[in-house]
């Protein structure tokens, strides 16, 4: 884990905690390496919820309600975000989708990603053309996802977070 992803998620766990909310991960492209990011940050017992990594198209349908889409889509990653935002519970949610190379899959050249956030107010998805080894183009994945939570945790004083387990 590179230390640009552990000083953000360090200061993702801070916002968290003084916002009191908490968070859950789907993970396709980045095969884990997101949840290990947010597990290894301060105090992730009382923010982070868990994640789902997807690989399989099966479970993303079954397990997160992915309808028949694209895997590397927008449609896919906000329907992975919302799905584990209602599975776990969770206050925010976010789902990486992507091609990490070292070919192109489905049509999509390798680097292209689409990350999605999910709060209460709806989802949000952004595509990325990311350049690299599939080592660059999973941490910057990873990098990207945890600015995009970070961007969405409200100032604590508007916020009523979930009781965390």
């Amino acid at each position: 884990m590179s230390d640009e992803v552990e000083r953000n998620a360090a200061r993702l766990a801070e916002l968290l905690e003084a916002a009191r909310l908490c968070v859950a991960v789907s993970e396709s492209l980045t095969a884990g390496q997101l949840c290990a990011a947010l597990g290894a940050a301060p105090n992730s017992g009382t923010w982070f919820r868990g994640g789902v990594v997807a690989y399989a198209t099966e479970v993303k349908r079954g397990v997160l309600g992915v309808p028949d889409s694209p895997p590397v889509s927008a449609e896919t990653a906000a329907a992975m975000a919302e799905g584990v935002r209602e599975l776990m519970r969770a206050d925010l949610a976010v789902a990486t989708t992507g091609v990490g190379g070292p070919e192109p899959q489905d049509g999509e050249p390798v680097g292209s990603v689409w990350l999605a956030v999910s709060t209460p107010d709806g989802v949000d998805t952004h595509h990325y053309s990311f350049s690299g080894d599939p080592e660059q183009v999973l941490r910057q994945t990873v990098e990207h996802a945890l600015e995009l939570l970070r961007a969405a945790v409200p100032a604590p004083s508007r916020t009523t977070g979930r009781t965390h387990p």
